[in-house]
Parts: C-alpha cells; structure tokens; sequence
C-alpha cells in the first residue's frame, strides 16, 4: 500500500527550510503531490529559478518520505522533485492576495537612500498637499527608530485613544496620523533587530483604524533596511516615492532606494528634489546644492521626476511648531511648488503595475 496524501503531508511538514525558519508545507513551497502507486512525484516552488537550495532540499524531502515509509510499514517507489521558481516580486505576491487594509484605495511609501534628505518632511507636505485637492489622505510614522511626526504634526498635544483593540489615528491638519512616537517614552531610544522592528511596524499599520482613505502615505526610515521589507512583504503598496537633494553624493544614495524598491516589486512613481535651490528676500534664487541635480538622476533612470521643492527658513519654523499648512502661507513660489508636486504624485499613482510571470524549472 503506498503513502495515504496525508502521511505524505506529514512528512514533508518535517522538512525545515532554515533560510525562512518553516517547514515547507507551512511556508507554502509545495505546490504539487501526486502519487502512482508507490511512485511519488512533488513540485517545490521556490523564490528564485538558480537557488542553491534545490539539492538540500531535495534530499531532506527524499529523506523524510522514505522515513515514513518505514514508520508506517508503506513502500515508497521512486521519489521525483520538480521546482518551479516564482519570479513575482515581493509586493507582487502581496498585491495579489488578501489586503489588510482593504478600505485604503492606494499604499504610497516615501523612501530616501540617506538621512538629512527632509524625507519626512516631504511626506508631510504630500500627506497635507494631497488632503488640500480633496482626497481622504492618512500618514504613518513607519520611521521606527527616529519618528519625527509627533513634533512636525503636533501631536504631543494629544492623547493616544483606541477602540475595539485598534488604535484610532490622530484628525490633524485634514489628515488621519499615526506615530510609534506616541506610543513610546519620547526621549527612549528604539533599538530594535529585524523581527522586532518588522513586528512593532506591521502593528502600527494594520492595527490602526484608518477607515476609508484615498491616499496612505508611509514615511520609510533612510535606507535599505528591515522596515522598507518588512512594508513590501505586508502592504499591497501602489508605489513609492524616492525623495534625494540635488548634490552628487545624495544621488548616489537616492539611485539605491530606487534599485531597492524595484527588486521588491514596488513601482516608483517619481522622485522629488528637495532643497532645490533657495529664493532670497529680494528675488534672487541660489542653487545651494547644485540645483537639478535630482531631475538630470530620474531621467537618466526613466523615472518620472515629480518636482522641485525649494528650501525656506519658514519651512523648519512650520515642522517645529507642528503646522504644516503654514508652508502654503510662505509665499507662492513655494505654494506653487507644493501643489504641483502633489497633482504630478496623484497623477502617477493612477498608473497601474505591470505584471510578470512564473518560471518553471524542473
């Protein structure tokens, strides 16, 4: 008598893949179990077509069938492995299963290679921007290890509540917020590892009671790290926003998020140059950073380039104070500049993504 399908599950449920810490029935890898008799035959899927797990793997699956053979007294015939490699990103097979936040029409991440960029101010300016032209626009804090929304918001002033064992966000400024910042000692400083950060992030996000939204703006953490990973694997995100100053160096960093979110399937709806120049008192504009810098990067890498922002002295007064909307009071020039940047970003988030196919390999 050959395997009944549900010993042959349970043996291949002991067959530990020690990159992603589960068994491969657990993780999903097999996708395939047929038998002939006392003739098995399995399809693995796998993440990439050229892994180097193939063998291993082959072997422990081999293994634990021919165990349970002899456990339960069964024959076990020949053993044939196939694997098939899925080439969907890691967003791509995000966005095609369940979505935990299906009231959000759009999942927009705002990403920076380097620190010191005002990509969190550039987040806040969009979330604000785009809630000013009508659309219901919410803002996460998803920069973990240094949230800065509870002063560029201004919500030290208010108390964090819930309900129903979600978290409500903070109604400010026309926009719907929240923050770890609120939710921590504010002078504590959050050391966290992979699996901690990836935890505390994907409890800020879908535990929070967002309601409908338009538009759900995520300020990223600089970098390539666990957190921007951690968004693509949970999030069915519409894109990402990549935000560098005009200067070379700043680029160079600004060219890796880009690679990055494009390894992770996440389309990039632009880039936006902050800092671009400055315009003084009597009308003369100076190009602090070396002016366009950014614009010649998106279009040597076939992005869209969404805007320029210029720098002003009213603009740190505004993220101090926590009032974001004083920015459009500063003067039209930057007004204009806001606007702008805002109807480019809504323009590119109605474009879809394309998709790409499954590669079988045997």
């Amino acid at each position: 008598m050959p395997l009944l399908p549900a010993q042959l599950r349970n043996a291949l449920a002991t067959v530990i893949e020690t990159d992603i810490g589960k068994d491969i029935v657990t993780a999903g890898m097999v996708k395939d179990l047929q038998c002939n008799g006392a003739d098995i035959s399995i399809e693995i899927q796998l993440s990439s077509p050229d892994s180097p797990l193939r063998e291993r793997i082959r072997e422990k699956i081999e293994a634990a069938l021919r165990l349970a053979g002899q456990e339960h007294g069964e024959d076990v015939g020949s053993i044939n492995v196939a694997f098939s490699a899925d080439m969907r990103s890691a967003n791509e097979k995000v966005r095609e299963e369940k979505n935990p936040l299906p009231n959000v029409k759009k999942i927009i991440a705002v990403g920076a290679g380097k620190g010191g960029v005002g990509k969190s101010t550039i987040a806040t300016l969009l979330a604000v921007g785009l809630a000013k032209q009508g659309a219901k626009v919410g803002l996460l804090d998803g920069d973990i290890y240094g949230p800065s929304m509870t002063t560029m918001l201004g919500l030290h002033r208010l108390e964090s509540k819930s309900e129903d064992n979600l978290l409500l966000p903070f109604e400010v400024h026309g926009i719907k917020a929240m923050t770890i910042g609120k939710l921590v000692e504010p002078d504590r400083a959050l050391i966290w590892r992979g699996p901690r950060a990836h935890s505390a992030f994907s409890q800020l996000a879908t535990q929070t009671n967002w309601g409908e939204l338009d538009y759900l703006l995520v300020d990223l953490p600089p970098g390539t790290g666990d957190v921007p990973l951690s968004l693509a694997q949970l999030l069915p995100l519409s894109g990402a926003v990549i935000v560098c100053t005009p200067q070379v160096v700043a680029q160079d960093d600004a060219r890796r998020a880009v690679r990055m979110f494009e390894q992770l399937g996440v389309p990039i709806l632009g880039l936006v140059e902050n800092m671009s120049y400055f315009v003084a008192d009597d009308g003369k504009e100076y190009d602090i950073f070396g002016r366009g810098g950014g614009q010649q990067m998106a279009s040597a890498m076939n992005i869209d380039f969404l805007g320029g922002i210029p720098i002003h002295p009213d603009m740190r007064i505004a993220a101090d104070t926590g009032e974001p909307l004083k920015n459009w009071e500063i003067n039209e020039t930057m007004s204009h500049a806001f606007d702008d940047v805002c109807k480019n970003l809504a323009g590119a988030a109605s474009l879809g993504a394309p998709d790409r196919p499954t590669l079988s390999i045997h």
